[in-house]
């Protein structure tokens, strides 16, 4: 269980640049900032939006909270610990804690595996002591926590719509039983009525486990219904930061004000 008395996740100072190589050698001649110094806190059980335009660097920090790109320099801390030192088997107990769910629901799937065996392989890793009837149980409780059927185990990804595909993704990430979730652009890719199914449903599953998320948007209008917290993000960096409620009603960096002319008007 995650400590109350400190944040679930702290991001101090955090730095992800890469190389710009160049020349007949492809020597490093530069390097592209993506996160340029970046700070903040996710509170256990909180939502934290992360708004900015396409190439401002918010999927990147994403990555680098689950290790899945290397951080240049800074400090991420989860429950008290920091983390970005660690080895691959030193991480791999907040591996089990700290999940992502991906922008595109199909391919972030394995075409050649059943849903039954995509949801349930990270039970075989962090839950080896289950049975095969155990873990055949517990996919069949997550699809229904999702809103899918147990009788669609035996499917394959591209038998599904773009919803329910990242209903499965979602259904992946709760297999383990994490604090954490990453969702980096989790409606992006779906129409907008099966966008606001999905962002019912994480807030669902949130009020029902207590999970806390990074949630990565570049349409305010999303970060808005879901975000307790948000930060804007241009170029590496966070502009503005503030409660939802604030960063609507009074918006203060110039950039937040753009991002928010561009939401089409109800």
């Amino acid at each position: 269980m995650p400590d109350s008395r400190v944040p679930l996740v702290e991001v101090s100072d955090l730095k992800v640049w890469f190389p710009v190589l160049g020349g007949l050698l492809r020597r490093r001649v530069g390097e592209v900032r993506a996160v340029d110094g970046v700070s903040f806190t996710v509170e256990p059980g909180q939502t934290v939006g992360l708004v900015g335009e396409s190439g401002s660097g918010k999927t990147t920090i994403g990555r680098a909270l689950m290790k899945l790109v290397p951080a240049t320099s800074g400090s991420v801390k989860y429950d008290g610990r920091e983390i970005l030192p660690m080895s691959e088997r030193q991480f791999r107990p907040f591996r089990r804690r700290m999940q992502i769910i991906f922008q595109d629901p199909y391919g972030s799937l394995n075409p050649r595996m059943p849903v039954g065996s995509i949801v349930g392989e990270a039970l075989e890793i962090h839950f080896h002591k289950l049975s095969s009837a155990q873990r055949r149980e517990r996919v069949a409780d997550l699809l229904r926590q999702v809103g899918l059927k147990p009788d669609m185990m035996s499917r394959y990804p591209h038998e599904f719509s773009g919803g329910q595909r990242q209903r499965i993704g979602i259904a992946r990430a709760l297999a383990v039983e994490p604090d954490f979730i990453v969702c980096d652009e989790p409606v992006s890719a779906l129409d907008v009525s099966v966008q606001a199914q999905i962002v019912n449903l994480l807030q669902d599953l949130q009020a029902q486990l207590g999970i806390a998320y990074l949630f990565i948007a570049h349409d305010l209008a999303v970060v808005e219904h879901i975000s307790d917290h948000v930060l804007v993000m241009n170029q590496g960096r966070i502009v503005e930061s503030a409660s939802a409620e604030a960063i609507y009603r009074d918006p203060r960096h110039e950039y937040t004000k753009k991002l928010l002319a561009a939401v089409p008007a109800m």
